[in-house]
């Protein structure tokens, strides 16, 4: 019993919102969204903004600072 909340407990863990605001501070909530890019979760306020998704800030990343 204690392998299965060992178990449940990782699996919340990487269901947690991998959403990174611009200031590097995480969010902790449930992740409810699959990225179809990296497969990564996010909550429902993260999964579209892409200053908090860092896949999509990476595809539009062009280099350069100028």
């Amino acid at each position: 019993m204690l392998e299965q909340s060992n178990q449940a407990q990782a699996t919340a863990l990487a269901r947690t919102c991998h959403g990174v605001s611009p200031l590097d501070d995480p969010c902790n909530a449930l992740g409810s969204v699959q990225c179809d890019v990296c497969g990564k979760w996010f909550c429902a306020a993260h999964a579209e903004d892409e200053s908090w998704h860092s896949c999509l800030l990476q595809a539009r990343d062009e280099g350069g600072e100028g």
